[in-house]
């Protein structure tokens, strides 16, 4: 699949996704908007998940995957990058290496606590790539319809971000911190 065909498709995947309606007094469900899944929580086959996997040159980097099982035998999923598929490019990790995405987008109207506010940290989908970074968000979405606007980390810029930059909700995550060796 080329390049811009997957970006376009990923970008359809997340204005398709859900709305939230929430019944009289309801609140909103884990994996909707910022809230996380449970920690018990098993992504099912298929699902697509924010994945740390070691790149050949031994760096870790946040990706986009797929679930294709868990073994509860061994606490781990197998994913697949979703840049790689024809590759069969195949991964085993623990549960603690990966972030289920949102299943439903939350309407901040109505579910303000369900989005992420101004100044948290976040993992966003970097536009126009499959990997996630560290950011801020700098203005969360106003409506069902609208994205992020994340300032991603960049060393290159003084003030350490990048210009803001538009992501889905369906991309943005909690950031998972992992432990330095």
């Amino acid at each position: 699949m080329r390049r811009g065909v997957l970006m376009n498709l990923l970008q359809q995947a997340a204005a398709t996704l859900p709305l939230f309606i929430p019944k009289l007094g309801e609140r909103p469900p884990p994996l909707c908007g910022a809230i996380s899944a449970e920690n018990s929580y098993i992504a099912k086959m298929g699902d697509l998940v924010a994945a740390r996997v070691k790149e050949r040159d031994g760096d870790e980097n946040w990706i986009l995957a797929e679930v294709l099982n868990f073994q509860s035998s061994t606490n781990k999923y197998e994913i697949m990058d979703i840049d790689e598929k024809e590759k069969s490019t195949r991964h085993q990790l623990s549960k603690r290496k990966v972030v289920p995405l949102p299943l439903m987008r939350a309407n901040p109207e109505t579910d303000p606590d369900a989005v992420f506010i101004k100044g948290d940290v976040v993992m966003a989908l970097y536009p126009q790539t499959t990997c996630f970074y560290r950011g801020l968000v700098e203005i969360p979405p106003s409506g069902p319809r609208e994205e992020y606007s994340v300032l991603f980390e960049d060393n290159s810029y003084a003030d350490g971000y990048s210009p803001s930059l538009r992501v889905a909700q369906r991309y943005v995550v909690q950031v998972k911190e992992t432990k330095r060796k």
